[in-house]
């Protein structure tokens, strides 16, 4: 009898302290509920076993491709003269960048190493805003994300988010690493924000349009850290990716 009031007594408190608020994540309508928190350690639970799963490799699994060489550091002599057009192989068919040093120097400098790494090929399009925008440009593997996730110093606006315009996302000043969204739309008012374009989609633009939209922001940027293409392909199997990004051509002036 004794054994069941102290078993009565542990799980009120238990449940009373997950309905206290600030120790909960609740919202601004009140605690999380005990489902609620259930969900959050589940997630948690998943988050952990991808990440597993990603660093663990069957016995007969076969030897790794090349990883991407981690990118060189500023110099401050990134050439600001000469354009290069990237061909991109998309799931949702291919489309064309060209790439003008002279609107964003640092910024077009950091997605040519990108590009010539082959950091770009197997990402997702995991953020995609009918009207807006469609971002991508984290890396599938974990481990090739972490060695890419440096900070490069922001360029000057130079040109506007136009539609078919490239941006390299930024969370503030001196924060843009190696994500980059398209414009659907004239999305000028990006522009005093410090999103500075550094190419634009010359051919194949209708492609970029009929990229899956249907997940929207649902793709969690912090479980792909975590997990990479093995939670995108759990979670959201349907999401369209980039193939391969190659480089066409370039010139000096």
């Amino acid at each position: 009898m004794r054994l069941c009031y102290s078993i009565c007594v542990v799980l009120l408190v238990a449940g009373s302290m997950l309905s206290v608020p600030g120790c909960s994540d609740g919202g601004p309508d009140g605690p999380a509920s005990l489902d609620d928190s259930l969900a959050k350690i589940e997630n948690a639970r998943k988050a952990a076993a991808w990440s597993k799963a990603a660093a663990q490799k069957p016995a007969d699994t076969p030897p790794s491709a090349p990883q991407p060489a981690p990118p060189s550091e500023e110099t401050g002599n990134e050439p600001k003269t000469g354009t290069f057009t990237v061909k991109v192989e998309s799931s949702k068919g291919d489309f064309t960048i060209e790439v003008h040093r002279d609107w964003a120097p640092i910024g077009a400098e950091r997605f040519y190493q990108l590009v010539k790494a082959g950091y770009y090929d197997d990402c997702r399009y995991f953020r995609v805003m009918p009207g807006f925008m469609v971002q991508f440009g984290m890396n599938g593997d974990p481990a090739v994300q972490r060695e890419w996730d440096r900070n490069i110093k922001d360029d000057a606006v130079t040109e506007n988010n136009k539609r078919g315009y490239v941006t390299f996302a930024t969370s503030g000043p001196d924060s843009r690493t190696t994500q980059i969204f398209i414009n659907f739309a004239d999305n000028s008012f990006l522009d005093g924000d410090g999103f500075a374009p550094f190419a634009k989609v010359i051919e194949g633009m209708e492609n970029v349009d009929a990229i899956e939209s249907k997940h929207g922001e649902s793709p969690g940027q912090g479980s792909i850290k975590i997990g990479g293409n093995a939670y995108l392909q759990q979670s959201f199997p349907d999401l369209d990716f980039v193939k391969k990004m190659s480089i066409l051509s370039e010139t000096a002036e």
